[in-house]
C-alpha cells in the first residue's frame, strides 16, 4: 500500500460529509481531483471502501473502519507539527469553534489578529444553526461556541463580544408611508422568517406577540443570506441584525423601517462548558480577547453605534 496523507484528508473529508461534491467544495479543490484521489486510494484496497445507490455515495462498513483509521493518523500528524513548533517556543494546536450563520459577520473579526499573531494554530470554524452549533459544544466537540442567546441548560462560560441590533427592513425600492400604523404594517406586508430554533426567529416572534401584531408570515428560510435577498428583491419584509446588511443598506438595497420597540438587542457571547478542559491555545486565545475586545470593537465595528 501508498496511499497519502492528502487521500487521508480527502477520504475523510468524504466520509464526514457523504458527498465528493461537497468534499471538493469544503477541500476547494475540483470535484474531478476528489474522484481520481478517492479512485487511486480505493484501488489499494481489496475491499469497498464507498458503494453508489442510485446517485447517492454511502460509506461502506470496511470504509468507515478505514475512515476511523485515517482520522487517528492524521491527528498523529498534527500532533507532530504541533511538538515541533512548541519545541520552537511558538504557541501551537488547533481551535474549534462552531458559530450561529448571523455571527460569521462578527467572528472573522474576533479571531484574525490571534491567528496573524500565531502561526502555528490552525482555526477550524463551523457556520450552521443554533441547535447544532449548541449540540457541537454540548458534545464536547468543540472549544468554543458564538451565540446570541444563552443556552439555559448547559453550564457555561462566557466573554460578552459586542451588542447585537435587529432592525425591521425593506426593500428600497417598497414605499412604505411613515404614517402607517405599525399594527397595520405587520398584517399588510409580508413578513419573512428565519428557521424555527434561530435566535433571530425566536426574537421576531416574541416582539410581535408582546405587541398584540397578527403577522403576515410569507416564507421561511434558512440563511440570515436567503432572507436578505427575498427582502431586497421585494418578497417581504423581515427584522434583521444589523451587523449582516452594513453594505445593503450602504448600497441602498435596504432600508430601515423606524417600529417603536426596535431595535431589539441581544449580545453576541463566545461560550464554553464550565467542565471543558481547555487546551493552552484556547487559554490563550480568551487572554486575546479579554486584552483585545475592545480596540477591535472600535476599529472594526464603530459604526454600529452610528445606528
Amino acid at each position: 500500500m501508498n496511499y497519502t496523507l492528502h487521500q487521508l484528508q480527502i477520504f475523510l473529508k468524504i466520509t464526514d460529509l457523504q458527498s465528493i461534491t461537497k468534499a471538493s467544495e469544503a477541500l476547494h479543490l475540483t470535484q474531478p481531483a476528489v474522484s481520481i484521489q478517492l479512485k487511486n486510494f480505493q484501488d489499494q484496497f481489496p475491499i469497498p471502501l464507498t458503494e453508489v445507490v442510485g446517485r447517492q455515495l454511502y460509506i461502506t462498513d470496511f470504509g468507515m473502519e478505514i475512515a476511523n483509521a485515517a482520522e487517528k493518523i492524521l491527528n498523529e500528524v498534527y500532533a507532530i507539527n504541533y511538538k515541533t513548533l512548541a519545541y520552537k517556543g511558538q504557541l501551537s494546536g488547533r481551535l474549534k469553534i462552531s458559530i450561529v450563520s448571523t455571527g460569521k459577520y462578527v467572528m472573522p473579526y474576533f479571531l484574525s489578529g490571534f491567528i496573524k499573531q500565531n502561526k502555528g494554530v490552525d482555526l477550524t470554524m463551523d457556520v450552521t444553526n443554533k441547535s447544532s452549533v449548541l449540540e457541537s459544544l454540548e458534545l464536547n466537540e468543540v472549544d468554543f461556541a458564538l451565540v446570541s442567546v444563552l443556552p439555559k441548560k448547559l453550564k457555561i462560560n462566557k466573554i460578552a463580544l459586542m451588542e447585537n441590533k435587529l432592525y425591521y427592513v425593506s426593500s428600497s425600492n417598497l414605499e412604505i408611508k411613515k404614517s402607517i400604523p405599525k399594527k397595520k404594517l405587520f398584517e399588510e406586508m409580508p413578513l419573512i422568517f428565519r428557521e424555527q430554533g434561530s435566535a433571530t426567529r425566536n426574537a421576531m416572534e416574541t416582539f410581535v406577540a408582546k405587541n398584540g401584531y397578527s403577522a403576515r408570515k410569507k416564507m421561511e428560510l434558512t440563511s440570515n443570506e436567503a432572507v436578505k435577498q427575498a427582502v431586497i428583491s421585494g418578497l417581504g419584509c423581515s427584522i434583521m441584525p444589523l451587523i449582516g446588511i452594513r453594505s445593503e443598506l450602504s448600497n441602498k438595497d435596504l432600508q430601515i423601517i423606524p417600529v417603536k420597540g426596535l431595535p431589539l438587542s441581544t449580545e453576541w457571547n463566545l461560550i464554553w462548558l464550565k467542565s471543558k478542559k481547555l487546551s493552552p491555545v484556547a487559554l490563550a486565545y480568551i487572554e486575546f480577547l479579554n486584552n483585545e475586545k475592545m480596540q477591535i470593537i472600535d476599529e472594526k465595528f464603530s459604526w454600529v453605534s452610528a445606528f
